[in-house]
């Protein structure tokens, strides 16, 4: 049994020990999330998993104390930005963004995918395309995989889109050059985003680039085979509630239509988010009339649930083919930057008048039922007060302070902290791996984190910016069994750093 509130080791606030200028938790925040905490403690059935509903699946099935978690996981999926993902023969498949090579992640469970081990399918050494690669996709044609992005030679501006082709029938390759994409009337301009639209029989490449009406915006030109493009881009005006960014265009089909969703605004901006066009399929993609647009963003910020800019998407299906799934990135902060954009994903289901209905964008570490016919991976939580879905807890030595006022930016609105050195808070837990979650500061300073008693790792907390629920630390894979983690408040810090806090929010726990 995990231990209770009251067994815990919660010392009063140590004398210095609030937070620094621009830590301070709001007092309004903090009484609305202390009763709410204690209305889930009195009543318990109130936090236990509602019956699923096909109008409300944008709602996180938060589970009460020691509720089971084999069937559930929480977000993020990656650290990464611009995921693409696909579920095929047994296992998702992931790719982010990482700069100079592209990486894919590979997991039985979409609960395991943030401990898969990285796999580079492409690095590059021709100087004109090996740097600043963005935004990988990849797709099956016949018994081979095409995998599309954007590299440049380091000047933005230079940015041009490119497939590979795989060796084998396996997405994650190995992947050999197949050519450079460009529509003739666009041979030398700006490219990002590539993603590809299937329509009776025939290939389009869709991506942002340069047209007359943004600097990124919306193009689609005729393919004659998955590595080939065979006539001019067409511009597609498309709706977006601010002036200057249409991108990542990706495609659902049902109903009779195709729905051409995309990503508006910039990307560093909280106000990043998709909007929505459609037409009939058997309608032509290349004539901009036929394009029908629809009201209004469908996905975007929701600020009680502390989600920012979420945006850059992808669509796949669950294991066995009956749901639909979203995965996109997205921030835990309101700051226009492009920092802390990490992967996320939910499920979304389709609206009477035939359209999809992506619902609202769950807070981070809200737990979600696995996507159905996953075969689950066992995961749990430990927060910061003690409370678990499984079997663990922490305790706590030395000075902390504890809290709700970060509301929305922690796993179940609390945290603990302190930057007295020698605090510890140690976690027990039965499993194979841990990961830590907690709040990066402009105050925080460096933790020495353990794995059983053996040695510490320095892990440095500060960012530039607060952003919440940032992975931390991930421990290697131990063998399955009861261990212990433990945090160690160090009191220092960087030098950019004002203070050398050490923030507790919650571990993720994993027992594959």
């Amino acid at each position: 049994m995990p231990p209770s509130p009251t067994s815990r080791t919660l010392p009063a606030a140590s004398p210095g020990g609030s937070r620094p200028a621009g830590t301070h938790r709001p007092r309004t925040a903090l009484l609305l999330a202390a009763l709410l905490g204690l209305l889930v403690g009195l009543l318990p059935g109130l936090a236990a998993p509602a019956a699923a509903s096909p109008r409300a699946p944008r709602e996180a099935v938060v589970p009460g104390p020691g509720a089971a978690a084999a069937g559930t996981f929480r977000n993020p999926l990656n650290s990464g930005p611009d995921p693409f993902m696909t579920h095929w023969k047994g296992n998702y498949y992931l790719t982010t963004t990482q700069g100079n090579s592209i990486r894919m992640w590979r997991s039985p469970s979409l609960g395991t995918l943030a401990t898969a081990t990285a796999t580079t399918v492409w690095t590059d050494s021709d100087p004109s395309r090996n740097r600043n690669i963005w935004a990988p996709e990849f797709y099956r044609f016949g018994d081979r995989w095409y995998l599309y992005y954007t590299a440049d030679d380091g000047v933005d501006e230079h940015h041009r889109l490119y497939v590979l082709e795989s060796e084998r029938d396996d997405p994650a390759g190995p992947y050999r050059f197949k050519a450079k994409l460009a529509p003739p009337n666009h041979a030398n301009d700006f490219a990002i985003d590539a993603g590809v639209l299937e329509l009776n029989g025939r290939l389009y490449l869709a991506y942002s680039g340069l047209n007359q009406y943004q600097h990124n915006g919306l193009n689609i030109a005729p393919m004659s085979n998955p590595y080939m493009v065979s006539g001019d881009a067409v511009a597609i005006d498309g709706p977006g509630g601010c002036p200057e960014v249409r991108e990542g265009p990706e495609f659902l089909y049902r109903n009779g239509r195709v729905w051409m969703t995309y990503s508006t605004c910039d990307t560093g901006k909280p106000d990043y988010q998709v909007w929505m066009m459609s037409m009939p399929l058997t309608s032509d993609p290349l004539v901009p009339a036929n394009w029908r647009r629809h009201q209004g963003a469908v996905f975007s910020r929701a600020d009680d649930r502390g989600v920012y800019g979420p945006g850059h998407h992808a669509f796949f299906r669950s294991p066995d083919g009956t749901e639909d799934w979203i995965v996109y990135h997205a921030k835990t902060t309101s700051v226009n930057t492009y920092s802390n954009r990490t992967t996320r994903a939910q499920k979304f289901t389709w609206r009477s008048d035939g359209s999809p209905d992506f619902g609202r964008p769950l807070a981070m570490g809200a737990t979600q039922n696995l996507p159905s016919g996953d075969p689950g991976s066992g995961n749990y939580w430990i927060n910061d007060d003690g409370r678990s879905s499984g079997p663990g807890g922490v305790t706590y030595t030395g000075s902390w302070n504890s809290g709700t006022g970060c509301a929305a930016q922690c796993f179940w609105g609390d945290d603990h902290w302190s930057d007295r050195a020698g605090a510890t808070a140690t976690f027990t837990f039965i499993g194979t791996r841990i990961a830590l979650l907690s709040v990066k500061d402009t105050g925080n300073g460096y933790a020495a984190i353990s794995v059983d008693g053996g040695p510490e790792q320095r892990v440095d907390l500060y960012n530039a910016i607060r952003v919440g629920e940032a992975v931390q630390y991930t421990s290697p894979r131990l063998p399955h069994g009861t261990h212990t983690l433990r945090v160690r408040v160090t009191g220092e810090h960087n030098s950019q750093s004002g203070a050398s806090f050490v923030s507790i929010d919650r571990a993720e726990v994993y027992t594959d």
